[in-house]
């Protein structure tokens, strides 16, 4: 009986279709959604360390039909208002010190040493968002309503849009008291953030940031918060995941999380049932959900 059972499952698994999933690591989606390994074969070069993706993609090229690429743009669209959430909530816990002053509670200090010092409010700061596209769209939204001053930086103006609009990241933050980083990480944005933008940011500066971690040049951004030459960071993204620089764990003006913006239970449960039916439809021969116009999504970023 146990080999009969062995040889259904293993026809069983020899009959799912094949997905190629690509990423440095398995997706979050599998913790919380094991079915999707029941219903799909899923392989990825993180389960293979030791071979070369080119060896990988080339011995099993003909049985894959599908390919799923983490932290595609249709991924987005399932977490985008989640990682909008997430970036105000940072900005708020910089300026008004929120986790800062929930440390000195837990210490016993405010007893000994008496009341913490006082942040910033958040209505009327400027603020300038690098990257407006559908998460930076979202965030502009929310801080508008908190009677902030929006301006942007993005590949190009985007004729649809009133707030004001800087070619040059530089003279952007020279008009901003706070950046908020919602850009992909390209050849173009890697380092966009640097010893000068900081500088034109000034000490009173802030950086948000939920895009990606090397869009700042950490070092310059560690320099600068050591010396006092800005006024805190929030950062859910690192250069080197999941190392980050211990100069940021000794700093009161720097709240951190671990690369989680994006992700909700409601927001990995939508996107598992759109990557459910997206796979679905396809080995269906059916129209996919959610195609991707890349044409358009080089316009809109």
């Amino acid at each position: 009986m146990e080999e009969e059972q062995e040889l259904k499952d293993h026809r069983e698994e020899r009959e799912l279709q094949i997905v190629l999933l690509l990423g440095l690591t398995p997706p979050p989606l599998f913790k919380f959604f094991p079915e999707l390994l029941q219903k799909f074969k899923f392989l990825s070069p993180f389960e293979y360390p030791t071979t070369p993706i080119h060896q990988f993609l080339k011995f099993h090229a003909q049985s894959i039909k599908v390919m799923i690429c983490m932290g595609g743009r249709n991924e987005a669209t399932c977490e985008l208002g989640d990682a909008a959430d997430f970036a105000v909530g940072l900005l708020l816990d910089v300026l008004r010190r929120i986790s800062a002053s929930n440390r000195y509670v837990r210490s016993g200090l405010w007893p000994l040493k008496g009341e913490y010092p006082l942040g910033l409010k958040v209505g009327g700061q400027r603020v300038g968002i690098v990257g407006l596209g559908s998460i930076g769209s979202e965030v502009a939204k929310r801080l508008d309503a908190f009677g902030c001053s929006i301006s942007y930086n993005s590949r190009r103006k985007k004729v649809s849009i009133l707030f004001p609009y800087y070619s040059h990241v530089c003279d952007l933050a020279a008009n901003c008291d706070i950046l908020i980083l919602c850009c992909a990480l390209t050849d173009e944005t890697y380092h966009i953030i640097n010893k000068d933008v900081l500088s034109a940011l000034g000490k009173d500066g802030v950086i948000i940031n939920v895009g990606r971690g090397a869009l700042v040049d950490e070092k310059a951004l560690v320099r600068f918060l050591v010396r006092g030459e800005i006024g805190g960071a929030g950062l859910d993204v690192f250069e080197n995941e999941p190392t980050v620089p211990k100069e940021f764990l000794e700093l009161d003006n720097v709240v951190l999380t671990l690369h989680k913006a994006v992700h909700t239970l409601s927001s990995l449960s939508a996107l598992y049932e759109l990557t459910m039916a997206n796979l679905e439809a396809f080995f269906s021969n059916k129209p996919l959900l959610s195609p991707v116009n890349y044409e358009q999504e080089a316009v809109t970023l």
